[in-house]
């Protein structure tokens, strides 16, 4: 059964948050609230958190994983970017985009697109999940909580705590976080190719 974590949305309790980042550590599958709806996340290394997310999202080996990052020092350990991407990347956020881009030899090998090596990553504007990756120390191996089979990700800490109670080992709620998953952009070839329209505006990488 899952444990229920109620966090307030603008002043996240501290010892809640302690709490949560304790279990991620411990080996916890946890789903958690982003700018951009919610996602489902784990320690880096976490091989049976990783492997229960693709089974909760039935997920082939080319699905490209995001390591949620505090900020982009964090970031810039884990993949490689060149002064343009740099610029380009800084300029949009934190915010709702998730940028594909070549990963470093910090990434776990089966976090990895197969063939082009590369790795999603982002940094979110959400309160809380700022507040928990600030706890951590270390990104979040995430996905987003969109479930087989449905066409909008799972919106309400409650339902999801309901559904998945037997599939994840926590639940973070701070209340409705939206429906619409982030823009993806990858960058893998040094030239901006937008692979999703999400919540982010894609003018500026058009």
């Amino acid at each position: 059964m899952a444990k229920y974590f109620d966090v307030h949305p603008e002043n996240p309790q501290r010892r809640t948050i302690s709490n949560v980042a304790d279990s991620i550590r411990s080996g916890a599958l946890v789903a958690y609230p982003t700018d951009s709806c919610y996602a489902l996340g784990c320690q880096l290394g976490n091989r049976d958190g990783l492997s229960r997310i693709r089974s909760i999202r039935n997920l082939d080996d080319r699905h490209h994983f995001t390591l949620v990052c505090q900020d982009f020092a964090q970031l810039g350990q884990f993949v490689h970017v060149d002064n343009d991407v740099f610029r380009a990347i800084k300029a949009a956020t934190p915010g709702s985009y998730t940028f594909i881009l070549p990963a470093t030899k910090e990434v776990p090998r089966q976090l990895l697109h197969p063939k082009k090596k590369t790795v999603g990553v982002r940094i979110p504007d959400h309160v809380v999940a700022q507040a928990l990756l600030a706890d951590l120390g270390e990104p979040l191996l995430s996905s987003t909580l969109l479930l087989p089979d449905e066409d909008e990700p799972l919106t309400q800490g409650w339902e999801i705590k309901e559904r998945l109670d037997h599939a994840v080992d926590a639940v973070v709620d701070s209340g409705d976080c939206g429906t619409e998953p982030t823009t993806v952009i990858d960058f893998s070839s040094g030239e901006a190719e937008v692979v999703r329209r999400g919540a982010g505006d894609t003018a500026r990488f058009e």
